[in-house]
This record gives C-alpha cells, sequence and structure tokens, in this order.
C-alpha cells in the first residue's frame, strides 16, 4: 500500500501543533511529551493488575460481525487479572475496547493531566484499550469522528491510518464504521483488494510513553506487536461537515443498523460485505 511514515518530533508547543498539524488535519507522533505523567513510569500491565484486577471486562476479538451481535457488544469477560495473566503467557486476540478509566478506576486519573493541544477534551471519557500479541482491529473510524490523542503504554503497536478522502479505495462498509472485515492491513493480498493500491495513507510503530495526534474522522487499524495498553483522550469534530456526520452516526446510522439486524438478520450482513466489494469497485472503474 501508498502508506508514508507518520511525522514525528519530541515535543511541541500548542502553537506549532495547531498550526502545523491540527489546521491541516494531519497525523503526528510526539515522542517525549508525557516523560512528567507518573503514568509515564508507573503504567504498566503489572500496575493494572494491582489497581484493577478485581474489575471485570469486556473483551472483544476479531470474530466477522454477526448479525446477532449488538452495538460494541462484548465477546466474552473476565477479571482484570486474570486477562492480564492471560496476555502475559501467551498470544490472544482478546481485547480490551473503550474501557473508561474515571469510571471504572478512578485513583487512575492522578496518574495523568489533561494535556493543553489548543482543543477542548471531552475530560469525562479517557478510555483505555488493551491487546495482546499479534491482536487487532478492524480498519475503522469513530462513530463520533473525534479528534483522538492516542498515549501508549508497554509494549509495541503498529497504526495504519487513512484520512477520510480515501474510502472509495477501501471497502468500506456501507450503514457502518468499518471496512471489508477480511482484509488484513497489515499484509493485505492486493490482488483480492487492488484500490487498496491507490489508498493514501500513513503508518508508524508506537511505544511506550509515545503520543499519536489522530485527526478528525481519520481510519485507524492497530495491531498489537506485543501486549501493551493505550489511553485516548478526544476533542468534539470542528469541521460542520465531520460535525454532521458525527450526528447523524450517532442519532440515525446506527439505529438504522440495529433494525436491519433483527429485521433481515445475517442477509443484511452478508448484503453489506458485498456492497463495500461491488461500490469499491464501480468507484475505482
Amino acid at each position: 500500500m501508498n502508506l508514508q511514515d507518520i511525522p514525528r518530533v519530541k515535543t511541541i508547543t500548542k502553537e506549532d501543533f495547531i498550526e502545523k498539524y491540527f489546521k491541516p488535519q494531519k497525523p503526528v507522533v510526539i515522542e517525549r511529551f508525557i516523560e512528567g505523567w507518573p503514568a509515564y513510569s508507573k503504567w504498566n500491565l503489572e500496575y493494572m493488575k494491582q489497581v484493577a484486577g478485581h474489575k471485570i471486562v469486556p473483551l472483544y476479538d476479531d470474530r466477522p460481525v454477526d448479525h446477532k451481535d449488538g452495538f460494541n457488544e462484548p465477546h466474552a469477560k473476565m477479571q482484570m487479572a486474570e486477562y492480564i495473566d492471560l496476555l502475559k503467557a501467551e498470544p490472544t486476540k482478546y481485547r480490551i475496547f473503550l474501557w473508561n478509566v474515571l469510571k471504572e478506576v478512578p485513583e487512575l486519573q492522578h496518574d495523568f493531566t489533561f494535556p493543553d493541544f489548543g482543543l477542548r477534551l471531552m475530560k469525562g471519557l479517557p478510555m483505555l484499550f488493551f491487546g495482546g500479541e499479534n491482536s487487532s482491529t478492524f480498519m475503522h473510524y469513530d462513530i463520533d469522528l473525534a479528534n483522538i490523542f492516542h498515549f501508549h503504554f508497554e509494549g509495541k503497536k503498529e497504526i495504519i491510518l487513512f484520512p477520510q478522502s480515501e474510502n472509495r479505495y477501501l471497502y468500506k462498509v456501507p450503514h457502518a464504521l468499518i471496512t471489508h472485515e477480511s482484509i488484513d492491513f497489515s499484509n493485505p493480498d492486493l490482488n483480492q483488494w487492488p484500490a487498496l493500491k491507490n489508498a493514501k495513507g500513513y503508518k508508524t510503530h508506537l511505544q511506550h510513553g509515545e503520543v499519536l495526534y489522530m485527526p478528525e474522522g481519520y481510519w485507524h487499524y492497530m495491531r498489537y506487536i506485543t501486549p501493551g495498553f493505550s489511553m485516548s483522550l478526544r476533542a468534539i469534530a470542528r469541521n460542520p461537515k465531520n460535525l454532521g456526520t458525527a450526528f447523524y452516526n450517532v442519532l440515525v446510522m446506527r439505529y438504522y443498523d440495529q433494525f436491519m439486524r433483527k429485521l433481515k438478520g445475517q442477509e443484511w450482513i452478508d448484503w453489506k460485505n458485498e456492497q463495500a466489494i461491488k461500490r469499491t469497485n464501480k468507484l475505482v472503474g
């Protein structure tokens, strides 16, 4: 695929971030921005086991979407301590997705501060994400098309991004936030998915303490090269078109999709996957 490395800086001022990355909506990795946080030295899998080991956590894997699945409904649950032991013992596809720090483990909020990037962060929604070796997400974008700051802790993580301008090449599933789920974006078969050759995106590997800025509505694929976890902070979309799409997704699209799953069952899911291929092939000729 046509992927360029995401630009990297050691640290950055608010003014430079706004002018060089937020206004042009370009991603950036900031390597040494959080070294003053207690979380920088404290947050690892063992620490999370100590402070949250008793919590029951929702788990997700990479199984195909099923019509019976609810919106963001977990595939399994277990205690955090048991899950972290699993991460350390062997590769697993199980991931934790959108786990609210303030709601679940309030004491963790003392380990970080909300940085001033010149955007108003949604302070009630710091979310944690965990994954085992070689686990990955589908290529997707967030329902609210927010500006996202992704802080990585422990291990190494592969990231691939695409802006919304590349939608026509990504085999986007209609009435959904994902691309065709059969595509392995870490090693795509370009004979099977030829339109991907035209998509222009970004790639990087995140290490402990690094921060990735993902602009509004950016598609993102994430693969845990080693077990680890990340925290995301978000700021509402500023672009009126993106903000309008966010409201449509939240208030209309997801409920329409849920309704059609109940009405049509697996036929609806299969139709959407077929349309992802047909529409992409039509757009690229």
